[in-house]
């Protein structure tokens, strides 16, 4: 029986900015995506654990295509920490106030909840509109697949 190596970059992975457009996305299809993108596992040298996925820009997070039905069923729950301090509210109005918490909550889901998670999650940037202040950094646009 022969066991294979894991490999294993060597040194520091280049890291690159991608900007992809919400507009008119649904909002899992996006979210498995952009938690690829984080991940790295578009690279051919992709290795569990290693911080070696791209930055990733969000445009449009507020004109998502979520249907009427989930605008009303979807329940985005958060605690206060004392006794009878469950608060919930719906995506529509999650879409109204906080489009990019909409988008932030769905990717979270898909990544490590660990501290590899948290140090990804820092490289993804969500803003409800068209502009984004990372134009220094000159993002690379995306299509993304099925889209």
């Amino acid at each position: 029986m022969t066991v294979e190596k894991t490999y294993v970059i060597k040194g520091e992975p280049e890291s690159e900015w991608l900007l992809v457009d919400a507009n008119g996305q649904n909002i899992g299809r996006l979210a498995t995506q952009i938690a690829s993108y984080l991940l790295g596992k578009h690279k051919a040298c992709f290795t569990p654990g290693v911080k070696m996925g791209d930055f990733v820009v969000v445009v449009n997070a507020g004109s998502l295509a979520i249907s009427p039905k989930k605008m009303l069923t979807k329940m985005y729950y958060r605690h206060s920490g004392y006794p009878g301090g469950l608060k919930e509210t719906n995506l529509k109005t999650m879409m109204q106030t906080y489009p990019d918490r909409v988008i932030e909550s769905a990717v979270w889901g898909m990544l490590p909840h660990n501290k590899h998670g948290r140090a990804l999650m820092k490289r993804l940037k969500i803003y409800a509109g068209n502009d984004h202040p990372h134009s220094a950094q000159n993002p690379t646009r995306v299509e993304l697949k099925g889209a």
